[in-house]
């Protein structure tokens, strides 16, 4: 039965009406259980989680938390898609990297479900010489080609226009980005930029190739040395603007430079972020475009990466969980296209079955998820939208101080973009050090007795510039050093668990403790007595009652019998005889390290 708004059938009639204020009033009483004493906002404040960039997730958003005006699909701000129809026609873009001269690869990637390529040529990448061998079989007017050669990309650029000459490809008919970007090359390798080749390349895709954008503003640099989503997006919004300025300079208009440009963006598998940051990407450029005097030109093409930050090396296969949620973020973001990174990512080149799993995840969640059917689902959400306002607000105040100090070239070549990047990515090794930020597989979770995944070994990347980091290096570095002791004694590092009580009272601390040491390559042993065990540290595990009786009486036994280091697993206390403690919220990182640096694993 389908009841309609003027049957008269008031559903909520007899309830009354409810408030914010009784909402506070209602979860004072909840947290006042758990010993906290708070009202009013207080409350709401306490369900609060700290993001970076100063921005804040509230527990709950109502219609008062008003946001800008998003406007319409297709319309500026463009906040709700750059095309009026979305993706819905077709799904979004499924693009594909290569960066080996593989041209079966290519062709069964174009064959099973890809629709573009993102070719990695020149230094890194498939020389420039053998893009035509890469390409061959490629309808080059079906299948968009966007070109990614860092230094290299006039040459690049200039051997794919000669493919489509030579292959009789109409200029109107070549899709794609021919990838030139003097400052991201100037980010990854700390290069002087070289501007000389873009006007003519940008003229000339004007003129000639009205489907090809002759620029690319990659930010996935600033997202891979640790920066935040306001400053990936405000150092990509510096970067179109250089741009802007070295094309209008030499002629071209507001209207011809915006055509050139595609945006390169990472996706995390932070849903709502990602989704708030493609949203928010859209809503900058429209402002830069209508600050130019071009406000329909800000429609900005949008590429959207898996993140490689995010990728482990360390149980590799719940990459492909992350690459699923980081897929599905960039496709209700509004991504044109996306790449998704094949869950072997960080060990080496993919192999076949990890690129069919790549390419079938944006598959999947168009195909048969419909996730393309709606335009900007997202869009209407209290949250998504006072997110994306705040982001905005947030990459706008951090592209200002970029343009104060110089603009982009000017803060890459002082240092002062690495400087806020590092601390930036300081701050969050802390939270993974201390696992409140999870890495599932890796600290939290880990699979000890897994079997190495090994790959060729990928195209060295360039370097030079601003470094390139992974939210595991600090967890890896230990599981290393555990890996080289195997390797060398035939047995892993090991720490004994002293369980004390029963199964009741020690579990929860077992496996904390269990999952803890495995993180950093130490293997815990729970049978047993500790002196078969053949370790020489030993954790205390039981609940705070039993610690009180037993635990000074168990770590002065246990001394006796050989440890040489005795830890609780609880908060700290003053128990004679236990020499450090583990708990939820400690440095894993230093405990892990001290820990192997004691067992003498170098």
């Amino acid at each position: 039965m389908t009841v309609l708004p003027d049957d008269g059938l008031s559903l909520a009639a007899e309830f009354p009406d409810a408030n914010l204020e009784q909402w506070h009033g209602l979860v004072a009483g909840v947290l006042r259980k758990s010993g906290k004493e708070v009202s009013g906002t207080a409350a709401e404040d306490a369900l609060s989680t700290a993001l970076e960039d100063g921005l804040r997730t509230r527990p709950l958003y109502t219609a008062h938390d008003a946001a800008p005006d998003p406007g319409f699909p297709g319309f500026a701000p463009f906040v709700r898609g750059a095309r009026a129809e979305g993706n819905t026609t077709g799904g979004w873009d499924v693009r594909q990297r290569h960066a080996v001269a593989d041209n079966t690869a290519v062709l069964t990637d174009l064959e099973n479900g890809v629709t573009s390529l993102w070719l990695v040529a020149g230094e890194g990448g498939v020389p420039v010489a053998s893009l035509g061998k890469v390409l061959d079989g490629v309808y080059l007017d079906l299948a968009p080609v966007a070109l990614d050669a860092g230094g290299q990309f006039a040459s690049a650029a200039q051997e794919l226009l000669r493919l489509y000459d030579e292959r009789g490809i109409d200029g109107t008919a070549a899709r794609g980005s021919l990838g030139a970007d003097p400052l991201g090359h100037q980010a990854r390798t700390g290069e002087a930029p070289d501007f000389a080749p873009v006007v003519p390349l940008a003229r000339r895709c004007a003129e000639e190739y009205p489907g090809l954008r002759a620029l690319t503003v990659d930010a996935l640099a600033y997202h891979e040395a640790g920066g935040s989503a306001a400053q990936e997006l405000g150092a990509s919004i510096a970067t179109g603007v250089a741009y802007l300025r070295e094309l209008t300079e030499a002629g071209l208009s507001v209207e011809q430079a915006c055509a050139q440009l595609e945006f390169r963006y990472a996706a995390t598998a932070d849903q709502f972020l990602t989704i708030a940051k493609l949203r928010a990407a859209r809503r900058l450029w429209a402002r830069v475009a209508e600050v130019c005097g071009a406000p329909g030109a800000g429609a900005q093409a949008q590429h959207a990466v898996v993140s490689p930050v995010m990728m482990t090396r360390r149980d590799p296969w719940v990459n492909m969980l992350r690459a699923t949620i980081a897929t599905l973020a960039a496709g209700v973001g509004g991504a044109d296209a996306v790449t998704v990174l094949p869950f072997d990512h960080a060990l080496g080149l993919p192999d076949a079955f990890a690129r069919r799993i790549a390419r079938n995840t944006s598959t999947i969640l168009v195909e048969e998820s419909h996730l393309s059917r709606v335009t900007d689902p997202a869009g209407g959400s209290w949250y998504v939208e006072r997110l994306t306002d705040e982001l905005a607000e947030a990459a706008w105040r951090f592209f200002r101080t970029i343009e104060r100090d110089g603009g982009q070239a000017a803060v890459l070549r002082s240092g002062r973009l690495r400087t806020d990047l590092a601390t930036t990515w300081a701050q969050r090794s802390k939270k993974l050090a201390t696992r409140r930020e999870p890495v599932t597989g890796v600290s939290e979770f880990p699979f000890l007795s897994e079997k190495p995944v090994v790959r060729d070994p990928a195209p060295e990347q360039p370097a030079g510039g601003l470094p390139r980091v992974r939210r595991d290096e600090a967890y890896e570095e230990l599981r290393a050093r555990s890996d080289a002791h195997l390797a060398a004694t035939g047995s892993r590092p090991r720490v004994y668990l002293a369980a004390i009580g029963p199964a009741a009272a020690h579990t929860a601390r077992t496996t904390f403790a269990a999952n803890l040491f495995q993180a950093g390559g130490i293997e815990p042993v729970t049978e047993g007595t500790f002196e078969a065990s053949g370790a020489t540290e030993v954790c205390l595990c039981s609940s705070d009652a039993l610690y009180e009786e037993r635990a000074e009486d168990a770590a002065g036994t246990l001394k006796a019998e050989g440890a040489r280091h005795v830890f609780l697993a609880g908060r700290p206390g003053q128990y004679s005889g236990v020499d450090s403690y583990v708990f939820a919220g400690c440095d894993a990182v230093a405990v892990l390290t001290a820990t192997l640096d004691r067992m003498g694993v170098s």
